[in-house]
């Protein structure tokens, strides 16, 4: 993918997110640039999550271990993001909101099933 369609991924998670925070009580996150800074930070934890623990705990993996992994790496964004907090009940339905908007708004970097 070039870096233009990393940009724009990343702009539409950020927009994901100011979405989720103005829908989700408990998660909130301050401002656009933030918000770009929380979906690096989430990709980022998502990658070191999955190269930890395999493919099947990705947060941008289907089922429950997918939504709780996907809960646990938004808890944890918030400390590298200042601006960004959340509750452990807001960052359980702030995964379940960012997971039914994925279906309709792809915001993850997919790889192939084979690998």
């Amino acid at each position: 993918m070039h870096i233009i369609g990393h940009i724009v991924r990343f702009i539409v998670s950020a927009l994901v997110l100011l979405l989720v925070s103005h829908i989700v009580h408990g998660f909130y996150i301050h401002g656009f640039w933030r918000a770009i800074i929380a979906a690096i930070v989430i990709t980022l934890l998502g990658l070191a999550m999955e190269a930890l623990f395999g493919r099947r705990i990705s947060p941008y993996g289907r089922g429950i271990i997918g939504f709780i992994s996907g809960a646990i790496v938004i808890y944890v964004a918030q400390i590298f993001v200042h601006g960004m907090h959340v509750s452990i009940i807001g960052a359980l339905l702030a995964s379940l909101v960012i997971g039914i908007i994925d279906l309709f708004v792809p915001t993850s970097f997919r790889r192939p099933r084979n690998e």
